[in-house]
């Protein structure tokens, strides 16, 4: 199966999901389209899980020294990031039109990161709207869940080697379902509420409680000063009064922060904030820091192991 032919269909963006079962149709479609690609004289860049990267790269052969190949399960840890990879990618590679491949999701992803990684997919349509380049987004039909390929149908305006049973939907709308809702905190939970002269208090807080629970000393200031432009958010832009709570998850922390606001805008902190931007680091750098950044109205909850 040569995936070759759908890349082309217009001057836009097109962003197609590939389903596949078992290797060989992985290297066939995956395989395929990179050639072509290359073939066509374009940029190429693929970030897949390192199982199925080894294998693309060997049947590559020195085909694979002309794209850029990168480890999803790296790049890609926290979905929040990934956005940032293809855009920039793109905007290095404007003058001509990149091929693009991104398999966010995999068998071992848990919920929460299927669920940031299914945000991610739906807001590649309104990041790219207009541009012209190709992201070809694969998804294992064997190792996936149901709803998990349904979710894919609803976030890709095009789907390859799959009969549509779900319709496409729109980016937004598929944003708003990823939210996740505030509930309670486990009971061990510790609690604060802050304002703007408890900001300090905050981060040492988040750091003491990052080394306690066993992170490494610079995994604990990754906490600390996560949860300092969380804080720092609020103070700004959520109503000048929030709340944390930070627990233990395995061998990780969660801080969760809640405040009285609102993301406005769906891909802040997921493109890089240009040098002479006057704000818009703190998400950015959010997700940097983070192995997993979930969001809902007036919460987010930050995952650091």
């Amino acid at each position: 199966m040569c995936v070759s032919g759908a890349e082309q269909s217009d001057t836009g963006f097109t962003h197609p999901a590939f389903f596949y079962s078992g290797p060989e149709e992985y290297l066939a479609g995956v395989g395929g389209f990179v050639r072509s690609g290359l073939a066509a004289g374009a940029p190429v860049f693929v970030a897949v899980p390192p199982e199925r990267l080894a294998a693309l790269r060997d049947h590559l052969g020195s085909d694979a020294d002309h794209a850029q190949l990168v480890n999803m399960a790296e790049m890609g840890r926290n979905p929040g990031r990934i956005l940032a990879a293809l855009t920039d990618f793109a905007d290095h590679h404007a003058a001509a039109r990149p091929w693009l491949v991104g398999e966010p999701i995999w068998a071992s992803r848990s919920p929460a990161e299927i669920r940031e990684a299914t945000r991610h997919e739906a807001l590649i349509n309104l990041a790219f709207a207009g541009v012209p380049a190709t992201v070809l987004c694969p998804y294992d039909r064997a190792g996936l869940t149901a709803d998990t390929l349904t979710g894919a149908e609803r976030t890709h305006p095009m789907l390859l080697n799959r009969e549509r049973t779900a319709p496409y939907a729109d980016p937004l709308t598929i944003n708003a379902e990823c939210d996740i809702l505030a509930g309670p905190e486990p009971a061990a939970a510790e609690r604060l509420a802050f304002g703007p002269s408890y900001l300090h208090m905050v981060r040492r807080r988040a750091a003491e409680f990052g080394r306690a629970a066993g992170l490494t000393p610079e995994r604990a200031t990754d906490l600390k000063l996560a949860v300092g432009e969380a804080a720092a958010n609020t103070l700004r832009y959520g109503g000048g009064l929030g709340k944390i709570a930070l627990w233990r998850n395995g061998p990780g922390v969660i801080a969760e922060i809640r405040d009285s606001g609102r993301l406005a805008n769906p891909l802040a902190g997921r493109r890089r904030p240009p040098p002479d931007a006057p704000g818009g680091r703190g998400l950015w750098m959010i997700h940097q820091l983070c192995d997993l950044v979930e969001l809902g109205p007036g919460l987010l909850r930050l995952h650091v192991s």
